[in-house]
């Protein structure tokens, strides 16, 4: 599994609707709220070989009230 992390900016007002559709989202584990320039990070697990691109651009980028994306790819997972 390949783990991505998508940091959303959201239309304004839209916020709680864009969480509310990625939690929808079979590939998204977890949906916070944070601080700064974009308004949502959203943890997710794709099987290896997945587009990333693909991914964000064809299922997240697509929902009402994204605005922009920020993708950050993981290389090893430390417990």
């Amino acid at each position: 599994m390949q783990t991505i992390f998508v940091m959303i900016k959201c239309d304004l007002g839209k916020t709680y609707g864009v969480a509310d559709a990625l939690v929808e989202t079979e590939q998204v584990s977890e949906v916070h709220s944070i601080s700064g320039q974009y308004d949502l990070m959203a943890k997710c697990y794709l099987e290896d070989g997945q587009d990333i691109g693909h991914f964000v651009c064809e299922r997240l980028q697509r929902l009402q009230g994204i605005k922009d994306t920020f993708t950050l790819i993981t290389f090893k997972t430390f417990t």
